[in-house]
């Protein structure tokens, strides 16, 4: 199966966590103490969204990709 990639945007919150939100999957966020951690959680959280996506029969989104010009 081919690996498909969603950008993460990252940002610290008032409190000093990291928090990922993936704008191709929306409503899909995580957070975490360390940079690390954070991707760790937005890797499984990736999973969990697009799992139970196929679980429901809904489409999967398509790899967005960017492109300069």
């Amino acid at each position: 199966m081919e690996r498909m990639k969603y950008r993460v945007m990252i940002e610290r919150d008032e409190n000093g966590m990291y928090v990922a939100k993936m704008p191709d999957l929306p409503g899909c966020a995580t957070e975490g103490k360390t940079r690390k951690e954070l991707m760790k959680n937005a890797k499984e959280a990736i999973q969990a969204y697009l799992e139970t996506l196929k679980k429901h029969g809904d489409p999967v989104p398509v790899e967005m990709v960017q492109v300069s010009v």
